[in-house]
């Protein structure tokens, strides 16, 4: 994921990188989501497809809100799968999370509109139970 000081300044280009690394981790979630079914783990295969959900819902909130500036969303079809085993998850999906949290912390304190403000906050609410409790259903409608 990219470093958290790689944020663009201005509100489409910081929707538009967002929109790429949510989609990295939507590919994440649904690929251990994936090994967890197969490895008949029920919890894993339960939190791993609620952190896909949320994520999910990151991606088209932040490409609404790009459309909502007129602006047309990147095919993001090129975004590189992450990879992931199953064994030891945990690890590796809490600095990803933490990762975010970062990127959504310094997106806050950039000068945006009110509205991809408060989309980005939303976010960062969400990412930060993430980050807490690896498990999803964060996400406000």
């Amino acid at each position: 994921m990219s470093a958290p000081s790689a944020l663009p300044s201005d509100a489409a280009g910081l929707l538009e990188a967002s929109r790429a690394r949510e989609k990295g981790q939507t590919l994440f979630y649904r690929a251990l989501a994936a090994q967890a079914v197969a490895a008949g783990d029920d919890d894993a295969t339960e939190r791993l497809n609620d952190l896909h959900a949320d994520e999910q819902h990151h991606l088209s909130r932040l490409t609404a809100r790009l459309l909502e500036l007129g602006q047309a969303p990147r095919d993001l079809s090129a975004v590189p799968a992450p990879g992931g085993e199953l064994e030891g998850w945990e690890v590796v999906a809490r600095a990803r999370e933490e990762d975010e949290v970062r990127w959504y912390e310094d997106a806050a304190a950039l000068p945006l509109d009110e509205s991809t403000r408060a989309t980005l906050a939303a976010i960062l609410v969400s990412e930060r139970h993430h980050a807490e409790a690896l498990r999803g259903k964060w996400m406000s409608s």
